[in-house]
């Protein structure tokens, strides 16, 4: 019985990213075919590299070059990372040339500059995020960022930021208008919060641990008025070498000013570290605490 809900699952899974995956690729194939290329605007990476090209030789032969372009990195890729990922890379490669020669014969969009940049980015980042959800990639440079990043120590923003500057400086030194090397960079920004908000979702959490003389109080007053889970760590200060329970919560944004504001007012002395979290995932369904403040939502519990 186990197998075969791991299987139904591993299934359903797999459906869910090949859909992902085919609605990116079109997603994204539109805003450069529609927006970008009509615009002579061109994204970070292998593609800004296949729209320079384009727009140098033959804008219909674009697929052709994001296609070889692509393949020295899916061989890299083939060397230094698993084999499943190759596979669903050169899948979403095809289907993203595919859609390219398809939304060729879309009509271009016709509007102001700004409208052409939020719009176009938006639609490419979040085709591009669909696909990176989907677990696969279109872009090369990752693959070569992913590599240099095990050897050399440095991080994949920092490779492909760094490529990705060269490549829009090269695009208006070879036409000589950086007005429109500005605004494709406007555009790669777009598209790149665009694909950071697909990725991680809306909702903005904050890890906070909390130290305090009053953990109990801290808790029940988390518990009752905020409604939200928390786990007790235990630890022991550097200094005083007593031991200390510390309280970790998982906190929407919006509630993050409640919660200082409630802590410090059962112990003002309390220290309250907070960081940026990007990703929270539960192998379990979640559990919701109904909170005793009836203005709050119930929110998930991370016991």
């Amino acid at each position: 019985m186990a197998v075969t809900t791991i299987k139904s699952r591993s299934l359903y899974q797999l459906a869910v990213s090949t859909v992902m995956m085919v609605v990116g690729a079109f997603i994204a194939a539109f805003a450069i075919q529609v927006f970008l290329v009509p615009a002579h605007l061109i994204d970070g990476g292998v593609i800004g590299v296949a729209l320079i090209l384009g727009r140098l030789f033959n804008e219909n032969l674009i697929p052709l070059y994001i296609i070889l372009l692509n393949a020295p990195f899916v061989f890299l890729a083939s060397k230094f990372i698993r084999r499943t990922f190759v596979i669903q890379m050169i899948v979403a490669v095809l289907l993203f040339a595919f859609f390219l020669i398809l939304c060729n014969q879309f009509p271009p969009f016709i509007g102001d500059p700004l409208e052409i940049i939020v719009v176009g980015g938006a639609l490419l980042g979040i085709g591009a995020g669909m696909i990176i959800r989907s677990g696969s990639c279109t872009d090369g440079t990752e693959i070569l960022g992913i590599i240099i990043n095990k050897k050399m120590g440095f991080t994949v923003g920092q490779v492909v930021l760094f490529i990705n500057f060269f490549i829009f400086a090269a695009y208006g030194l070879i036409f000589q208008d950086w007005h429109i090397a500005l605004r494709s960079l406007l555009t790669y920004v777009v598209a790149f919060k665009m694909i950071d908000l697909v990725i991680t979702g809306l909702d903005e959490l904050k890890q906070v641990m909390i130290i305090s003389a009053k953990p109990q109080e801290v808790c029940d007053v988390i518990l009752q008025e905020l409604g939200l889970g928390l786990t007790v760590l235990y630890g022991r200060g550097g200094f005083s070498k007593t031991n200390r329970e510390i309280l970790l919560v998982v906190v929407e944004r919006l509630d993050l000013a409640d919660l200082k504001e409630l802590v410090l007012n059962v112990d003002p002395e309390a220290i309250l570290t907070i960081q940026d979290l990007h990703e929270f995932v539960s192998g379990r369904s979640p559990k919701k605490i109904k909170s005793k403040n009836t203005n709050k939502l119930p929110v998930l519990s991370q016991e």
